[in-house]
């Protein structure tokens, strides 16, 4: 009984792992990964200003994009964020993750400004304060300031007209 019972423990073993490997590659990989701000207050940031003048009013919804000069898939979703201000009205606010003045500058001057304000995060404490893994990553902040989409990755067309403006225009409507 004992010889049977010591060559089943790996065997039931080596199964045990086989099915939670098999599980873990089921998981969507496209899947958002969940934010601990989803449902609560945006964290109110006390940053430089980079650029603009114009932070989101109360009672507004508003979209936070987190940038980096450095950060190749951040310059290809800015015309992206352009259509989503123009078509949605909405106010969105760059926060330039770990750049220096000058980068950040040059950057928004070189690729295009989406933004009605730009907040300098140099130390990246304001981009910890929203829990962000990498750049870039954007946020829609609903007319109470409770924190209601956080997007990984570039934002696209595809996200922009199925994710984002769907979003956007049930949150200012209601």
């Amino acid at each position: 009984m004992k010889l049977l019972l010591a060559a089943l423990l790996p065997l039931l073993a080596t199964a045990t792992l086989v099915a939670l490997l098999a599980r873990s590659l089921q998981r969507d990989a496209q899947a958002e990964p969940v934010s601990p701000l989803i449902g609560k207050p945006a964290p109110v940031l006390d940053l430089e200003r980079l650029a603009g003048d114009t932070p989101p009013r109360p009672g507004e919804v508003w979209v936070l994009n987190v940038f980096a000069s450095w950060c190749g898939p951040c310059r290809t979703e800015l015309p992206v964020l352009g259509q989503l201000a123009e078509q949605s009205g909405v106010r969105i606010v760059g926060l330039d993750y770990r750049d220096t003045l000058e980068l950040g500058l040059a950057f928004l001057k070189r690729h295009g400004n989406p933004y009605a304000l730009t907040w300098r995060d140099p130390e990246g404490k304001g981009s910890m304060a929203w829990g962000v893994t990498g750049v870039p990553e954007t946020f829609v902040i609903d007319r109470k300031g409770v924190v209601r989409l956080r997007h990984t990755g570039p934002v696209t067309a595809e996200d922009l007209n199925k994710r984002l403006l769907p979003l956007i225009k049930r949150l200012q409507g209601a």
